[in-house]
């Protein structure tokens, strides 16, 4: 059966007029003349559009020499490249899509570095991402995560301020493109950075029909709640901030190296990177610089050479090429990027810092206090998961906890029924105050001020830690509940928390809600969630009424994954 779709990597071109003129003009000239390439204009699209195919060398394959120094053996094996790329236009938007080496052929500065990522925040299902490139402000760091079956985004621990997600890759929702019609009931995957790496229609009604939707998507819909957050950290676009950090690192470039400016692997290229044997590096010269890593010091040596107020520019037009050996040629090579992707550095303006990351100028903290608050409002839920009676006036903790278990059936208190803490012996520790039959962990405080918030979410955390990472507390635990229970609750011997449930009396205020909480304890309660959820626990956060009444809370915070029992 002739298969109706192909996994292909589609681009989303920017600067682009959307004529085959333009389209054919905005490629490299001098390297479709050196490859031989054969331009082709498909009228069957029915839209402009111009294909492009080419040979690379055909040559011997670079291990044939040594291998045969190695072991004696004279072996002649061939090498043989193919490229191909279609640049179509459709409803004004120009996209590329390359085969085999044809990703070559489509320059790094045209492609719009989010298209791929927009799509995959707002198609992807949050509960199935099965991996992610992500990169920290400052660290020169490249995080990969990798989860074949699919796991939620908390797992994945990329929520944070100061992090760039880069890519995702996982399951999509379900969405009217060509595959999903021939798969019924299966998932369909893609993977989403710079480019969109997905099955779409092979047929050409079928193809625009498809990069029809994908463009709808981008432009309709909204993130998912939980893949917002990609969206937080953008590059400054300010034109007069620009222009004083390109100044800045201009001049520094000019100054002898100092340790200022250091390397980062260019996000998109990680594989390539991790098979490459030789780089050749080209900047202001007609030749290029052969090493066996990339070379910073030749870097900045040559934009040091060149005068004041081009040096920036320089390494935005000198290049790097991955290949596959020293002795490579075009058949090799791995991948072609910009020499300026390679660096980073940080620049102060002021009280503000920057980080110039591939090649983009960041601002540390931009987005710090605005996904703070966009973690906490997120949480918010009308239907606590679980309903706490009201506190009642001049009631203690242990009074009011005592009388939360003796109401609920199969309910535990174990406040001040404390663990040995193996840190050190002498001191104890408090798992929980209350424990539900599904073995959920439910911590109570009342609090007038974030002093006694913050206590209970660093006890959130040391409860959970403890309880996966020391035998001995696992032990003593579940023995203290079963003494306890009268042998009515048995948590497992390897028992761990799924989820935890924070019970809040805030003093002489209503209701839980963002405004509510104070700005100290929300810093501190999206710091504990994140911590927690990246363990694979789910936290929430309910309100407990105050004074007489019976009524149920107003609202609660929910955060994390799974589902609540033992697991």
């Amino acid at each position: 059966m002739v298969s109706s779709t192909a996994v292909r990597t589609v681009y989303r071109l920017s600067g682009v007029a959307p004529t085959p003129e333009a389209m054919l003009d905005a490629l490299d000239a001098e390297l479709l003349d050196r490859l031989g390439a054969d331009p082709y204009f498909p009228e069957v699209l029915g839209v402009p559009a111009v294909y492009l195919t080419c040979g690379m060398e055909h040559t011997k394959a670079p291990w044939c020499e040594p291998m045969s120094r190695t072991t004696g053996i004279t072996v002649t094996e061939s090498v043989r490249r193919t490229a191909a790329v279609l640049l179509l236009t459709i409803d004004g938007i120009v996209y590329a899509i390359g085969c085999d080496q044809g990703y070559r052929l489509i320059p790094d500065h045209l492609k719009d570095k989010r298209f791929g990522l927009s799509f995959a925040i707002r198609q992807m299902d949050p509960n199935m991402i099965r991996g992610a490139v992500s990169k920290t402000l400052g660290q020169t760091r490249t995080d990969i995560s990798l989860v074949p079956g699919g796991a939620p985004v908390p797992l994945l621990g990329i929520r944070d301020h100061s992090r760039i997600v880069r890519s995702l890759g996982g399951y999509l929702d379900d969405l009217p493109l060509t595959r999903s019609r021939y798969t019924r009931g299966k998932a369909v995957s893609a993977q989403g950075g710079c480019g969109l790496r997905i099955a779409l229609g092979v047929e050409p009604e079928a193809l625009i029909s498809d990069l029809r939707t994908i463009a709808r998507i981008c432009r309709e819909d909204i993130p998912h709640q939980e893949l917002e957050f990609v969206d937080h950290i953008a590059p400054v676009s300010d034109t007069t901030t620009l222009d004083t950090l390109d100044q800045a690192l201009d001049d520094r470039l000019g100054r002898p190296a100092d340790g200022r400016i250091s390397v980062s692997v260019p996000s998109e290229h990680h594989v390539a990177y991790a098979v490459a044997t030789t780089y050749m590096t080209q900047i202001n010269s007609p030749g290029a610089l052969r090493s066996d890593n990339f070379d910073l010091g030749y870097v900045l040596t040559r934009a040091r050479l060149a005068p004041p107020g081009r040096r920036l520019k320089s390494l935005r037009e000198g290049t790097v090429t991955l290949a596959r050996d020293r002795r490579a040629g075009t058949v090799d090579t791995l991948a072609v990027t910009s020499s300026l992707t390679w660096l980073e550095t940080g620049i102060s303006l002021g009280s503000r810092r920057f980080f110039l990351m591939e090649g983009e100028w960041y601002e540390a903290g931009a987005a710090y206090v605005e996904e703070c608050q966009a973690t906490v409002a997120a949480w918010l839920s009308p239907s606590p998961s679980i309903s706490l009676p009201a506190w009642i006036d001049g009631e203690s903790e242990n009074d009011y906890n005592n009388r939360v278990a003796d109401d609920r059936p199969g309910w535990l208190c174990l406040d001040t029924k404390n663990v040995t803490n193996p840190l050190r012996p002498r001191d104890q520790v408090e798992i929980c105050d209350l424990l539900v039959p599904d073995g959920t962990l439910v911590l109570v405080k009342r609090a007038g001020s974030s002093g006694p918030l913050s206590h209970l979410f660093s006890q959130a955390r040391v409860a959970v830690e403890l309880l996966q990472e020391s035998a001995q507390v696992r032990a003593e635990f579940t023995a203290k509940v079963a003494r306890l229970s009268g042998g009515k609750c048995l948590l497992p011997d390897d028992f761990t928390p799924k989820r935890i449930v924070l019970a809040v009396l805030l003093k002489n205020r209503e209701n839980l809600t963002p405004e509510s909480i104070f700005g100290f304890s929300q810093i501190t309660m999206a710091q504990t969630a994140k911590a927690l959820t990246a363990r694979g626990v789910t936290v929430e956060v309910v309100g407990i009424p105050q004074g007489g009444s019976d009524a149920l809370p107003l609202a609660s915070c929910h955060v994390g994954v799974g589902a609540a029992g033992l697991g």
